[in-house]
């Protein structure tokens, strides 16, 4: 796929690097204390920020002295929306933009919420931290190398906090399962299990927005942003992640939320090799990005291949058997993430130990799960507690400058497993990764 170079895209939305040196400048003489009000604007007034995103911070912003001021959306219709459902959340009237130079023009804003199409994240944090603004950005971060060599660099470069959408981060039970599999208590990983299962024909699917919109209505040329120009589609814009190269469907919106939880856990920084497999089965409704996935991962210290272990990703949209599960497996037993509990179950057996002159090996049972521990309900938003937490710990990190709990690095490196899945997903081939050049590489 050819794209724009990165610095052609700075350019053209004249954010380039002269002007981030003042405007990163002037966004450090005005942090902000305790009790300065956090002025924050949503970018792209999406499903995601709708359901869950503006809710959550709606939730939190009284107490932590933060404002929603603004939405910026290219569509009108979903910036008529947006005025409709903040006011109806109790919120004050938000003002409205047209795109990002207008809202970067006003001054006003501390900080953003990116929850546009998986394909601009990147570009669209790059526009925000390079304009002095911290930001919540969704997942995934980069969905190629080069979008998300630009966001790591650009957070780097400005010091902006800036906090990713993987919110089992800041989940507590997750955060008690990374304590335990890095004690050492667990064990050794041998092995990793994790499945995505749905059958919704309709998933990602939006038919009756699709024919409300426009291109006179929207700008579809911005929209496109680094990606190749092609006509208007209001399938694509809508239903963009059934199309490459806007998303790659399955891989961009869920195995990197379980993926994450791998780097998380091991402290690896990415998969050493990955394979897959699939296609689209059932719903031949013109996607391009597959119903069906298995994904084969290698992991384990990168300077030593006679350790590590494997991952198994699995994920289909048209039988939901199975659900979602994330299953870790050591030689003593089981930690599973669907249960939230510790687990014997598979482990080292007395019998089998013995004939070989070994110790049986059987862990303790035991729950993930404390009463009482990190953010109790979402009865009143709707919201997933994750994600009630995740939105919360970057409130406090806006104000303390203190790294989140799913910091730029953490959605790096998921986009870096994400990259190499695309390819061997397009290619059909074995995909490794070059740790100097920092690129895919795709072997045969």
């Amino acid at each position: 796929m050819s794209h724009v170079s990165r610095r052609t895209f700075i350019k053209t939305t004249g954010l380039g690097l002269a002007a981030a040196g003042a405007s990163t400048a002037s966004s450090y003489a005005r942090i902000l204390g305790a009790n300065d009000r956090v002025r924050v604007a949503v970018v792209g007034f999406s499903d995601r920020a709708r359901s869950s995103l503006v809710p959550a911070f709606l939730r939190h912003a009284g107490a932590e002295n933060f404002e929603l001021v603004a939405v910026s959306d290219l569509w009108s219709l979903r910036r008529e929306q947006a005025i409709a459902h903040i006011e109806k959340l109790g919120a004050r009237r938000p003002d409205v933009v047209r795109n990002n130079d207008e809202l970067y023009s006003r001054k006003d804003v501390d900080a953003v919420i990116v929850a546009t199409a998986d394909f601009q994240h990147a570009l669209h944090g790059v526009e925000a931290v390079r304009a002095g603004c911290d930001a919540y950005i969704e997942k995934p971060v980069a969905n190629t190398m080069e979008d998300a060599r630009a966001i790591r660099q650009a957070v780097k470069e400005t010091g902006r906090i800036v906090q990713i959408g993987t919110q089992r981060r800041s989940e507590p039970v997750y955060q008690r399962a990374c304590e335990f599999i890095q004690s050492g208590r667990f064990g050794d990983i041998v092995s990793v299990e994790m499945t995505w299962n749905v059958n919704q024909p309709g998933r990602w699917r939006r038919p009756a927005l699709v024919e409300q919109l426009r291109e006179a209505d929207t700008d579809w040329k911005r929209y496109l942003m680094n990606r190749p120009f092609e006509p208007f589609d209001p399938r694509k814009y809508l239903e963009f992640r059934l199309f490459w190269p806007y998303s790659s469907g399955i891989p961009d919106q869920w195995l990197v939320h379980q993926i994450d939880t791998v780097h998380w856990f091991t402290r690896l920084p990415r998969p050493r090799s990955v394979v897959a497999n699939g296609g689209v089965y059932l719903w031949k409704d013109g996607r391009r990005n597959w119903d069906t996935m298995t994904a084969v991962f290698d992991y384990g210290p990168l300077d030593d291949p006679s350790k590590g272990f494997q991952v198994v990703y699995s994920s289909r949209m048209t039988n939901s058997a199975g659900g979602v599960k994330e299953l870790y497996y050591s030689n003593g037993g089981t930690l599973d993430l669907d249960k939230n509990l510790v687990t014997p179950a598979g482990g080292l057996e007395e019998r089998e130990a013995a004939a070989m002159g070994m110790a049986p090996n059987l862990l303790a049972e035991q729950t993930l799960v404390e009463k009482a521990a990190g953010v109790q309900t979402a009865a009143d938003t709707g919201v997933d507690t994750a994600t009630l937490a995740n939105m919360l710990d970057w409130m406090g990190c806006v104000r303390s400058r203190k790294t989140p709990n799913a910091d730029i690095e953490a959605g790096y490196s998921h986009s870096v497993a994400l990259c190499m899945t695309i390819a061997a997903v397009q290619t059909g081939r074995r995909v490794t990764f070059d740790d100097a050049k920092q690129e895919v590489v795709t072997e045969g």
